[in-house]
């Protein structure tokens, strides 16, 4: 991975990050919120609302932009430490109507090359990457990119981020467009599709059912388990996969050999 260079100015906001994180650490705290990432987890154990005092400080303080945003965001991922990147996107998400199509390559890049755990994935699926849509600066065919990324994170993030566009775009259409991700092998990617399948069907039946239908021997067991965790279990059962058939041996009968005179041993 390719480290970003620091300006005086980012330096200057990162070792501040730095202080501040370092005075509120709370270990204990940290080592409860491991369990919830296989992945790994670098973090010091501070609450986002207590990040968000220090994001509304750098705003101020600093006056950055949201293409600078975009590019010490970077950097604040590749330090691997959790708070820093959660504060990168606490800090662009407070600059919604001002992202270009520049900000939204680096976005990307983050996803690519420095989102390392799903919580972020999900962070920026769900609150920054529909901005794009709502700002048109993407659909779905220029999203096809993103979808193919050979980062899982992006790919999850990818899914998350369409969960929010069920009213805005065409079920049937999002449905196809994901569809590349069936026999995607990474488990994470796997998670966030039977959620948007299960999310999706409340909105429209009829198009996840036929989806459902037709790819039901190629989804993951997984997958189609928590797709159909919302329907009738009448219905759910015409998805999922059958239990395999219990096999009945019955215990041979014991073979006695005869004695002379006609008696059975």
């Amino acid at each position: 991975m390719k480290e970003a260079k620091m300006s005086k100015k980012f330096k200057s906001i990162y070792a501040e990050i730095e202080r501040f994180c370092f005075d509120r650490e709370d270990p204990a705290l940290a080592i409860r919120n491991m369990r919830n990432f296989t992945e790994g987890y670098d973090a010091f154990g501070i609450e986002d609302e207590e990040l968000k005092i220090l994001r509304d400080r750098i705003l101020t303080e600093y006056e950055i932009t949201p293409r600078e945003i975009a590019e010490l965001g970077l950097i604040l991922l590749q330090s691997g430490k959790y708070e820093f990147g959660t504060l990168a996107i606490l800090l662009i998400k407070k600059h919604r109507p001002r992202m270009d199509a520049y900000v939204r390559e680096r976005i990307k890049e983050w996803l690519d090359t420095a989102v390392e755990n799903w919580a972020h994935a999900d962070f920026i699926g769900s609150k920054i990457l529909p901005i794009f849509f709502e700002l048109e600066l993407i659909d779905l065919e220029s999203y096809a990119s993103w979808r193919d990324s050979r980062s899982k994170y992006t790919r999850r993030a990818v899914v998350t981020s369409l969960m929010w566009q069920r009213r805005a775009l065409d079920a049937a259409a999002m449905l196809l467009f994901l569809t590349p991700l069936i026999r995607d092998q990474e488990k994470v990617v796997q998670q966030a599709l039977g959620t948007f399948l299960a999310d999706l069907w409340e909105k429209a039946q009829i198009p996840v059912e036929a989806f459902l239908e037709e790819h039901k021997d190629s989804l993951d067991s997984n997958v189609l388990k928590q797709a159909t965790e919302q329907m009738p279990i009448s219905k759910a059962k015409l998805y999922r996969p059958k239990p395999p058939k219990k096999i009945h041996n019955p215990r041979p009968k014991p073979k006695f050999k005869s004695r002379p005179g006609g008696k059975k041993e």
